[in-house]
């Protein structure tokens, strides 16, 4: 079986590298926002290009944070898509406050601005541009939206580490660019992490004050909203390790997709659009109907394949508090067609062209 994605092929080559970060940790005893993760904050913001980085337990937790920061509440909206897997509406939820979901545009599945400009009301105190797929989204236009209507930006780079549009990378753009490590993205620790960017002082300094209670000095509680979410050393530690690799890793991403784009001619299948330097090919999505049908085929063949995301987040049971909510007839269209295919950086040539090979000997049933 092809893997959707292999860590243990992922991880072997820096296995020396990251058993020493590891030991460091022990060695020194440290285990909870200490030289490590302060390292890590400095060399990621500067990856970044960003003045500050806010490490944190989990992209999720970095998503609410940023909310909280921007003093987002009950009462407020907040716009985002209902295509990326609920974690912006997670945490619009954690604040109290009530997301506004915007249509797609149909060719990148990345939020559209027109359908934006629409939606905005004088409740929108925010809106959340998630960067799916590690493709960037029409950032531009979507900043300038919210500066013509005074709200704030939140870029969610969960899946984009290093994406960029003209030399600015993912998380620079708006107010703040959250950022999940989860062991599967662009740049994974071992277990759950994140990270937050910002060139704001003043947002950094209360971002930093929520992540720990809001303390503003141990054990005394400054501002309202804090949590406990902080990045482990031993995380920081392997992040460290992996950070002058994501380059290189992102190149191959784009090599295997590209790939992918010349040697999948299957008419049934629909292609992602090749993105540059803006798109670092976190996943890899076609689109086919009927998808399941596609899906068996793949199984049959010895390929995996998963669904990022199979249902829309107004659709979900826990979330559907609107029956009068308008379509997002892109949305759930592509919720119902779209297949990850196998795209990491260890995927070897054979197996792309297995892939294609699979892709291709594709026929759909013949419908009436």
């Amino acid at each position: 079986m092809i893997a959707l994605n292999d860590l243990a092929r992922h991880h072997a080559p820096l296995r020396a590298a990251l058993d020493a970060a590891i030991a460091r940790v022990q060695d020194r005893g440290h285990y909870i926002l200490g030289p490590e993760v302060e390292a890590f904050e400095r060399e990621f913001a500067a990856y970044c290009g960003a003045a500050s980085c806010i490490a944190v337990a989990n992209g999720t937790d970095a998503l609410e944070l940023a909310l909280r920061a921007l003093d987002i509440r009950a009462g407020d909206d907040v716009a985002t898509v209902a295509n990326a897997g609920g974690y912006a509406t997670t945490a619009i939820g954690a604040v109290g406050a009530t997301p506004v979901y915007i249509d797609v545009d149909d060719a990148t599945l990345l939020i559209d601005p027109a359908s934006l400009a629409r939606r905005i009301t004088t409740r929108t105190r925010a809106v959340v541009v998630t960067h799916l797929y590690g493709r960037l989204a029409d950032v531009g236009a979507i900043a300038r939206i919210a500066n013509e209507r005074g709200i704030a930006l939140v870029e969610d780079c969960a899946q984009a580490h290093g994406a960029q549009r003209d030399g600015e990378k993912a998380g620079t753009f708006g107010a703040i660019g959250c950022f999940s490590f989860y062991p599967t993205k662009n740049l994974g620790a071992l277990g759950d992490a994140g990270a937050l960017v910002t060139g704001d002082p003043e947002l950094a300094s209360k971002l930093t004050e929520l992540r720990t209670y809001g303390w503003r000095g141990k054990y005394r509680v400054a501002i309202e909203g804090g949590m406990n979410s902080r990045m482990d050393e031993l995380q920081a530690a392997v992040l460290r390790v992996k950070l002058p690799h994501v380059d290189r890793w992102n190149a191959r991403r784009r090599e295997i997709a590209g790939d992918y784009a010349r040697t999948i001619a299957n008419p049934a299948i629909a292609l992602p659009p090749i993105g540059g330097a803006a798109d670092v090919s976190h996943l890899y999505v076609v689109r086919a109907t009927p998808r399941d049908e596609l899906r068996a085929h793949l199984a049959a063949a010895g390929v995996a394949t998963d669904i990022h995301y199979p249902v829309p987040d107004h659709r979900q049971p826990a979330w559907t508090r609107d029956p009068a909510h308008p379509a997002l007839e892109r949305t759930e269209r592509a919720c119902a067609e779209i297949l990850t295919l196998p795209c990491y950086p260890e995927l070897t040539d054979p197996e792309i062209a297995a892939v294609a090979a699979a892709c291709n000997s594709w026929r759909p049933a013949t419908r009436s």
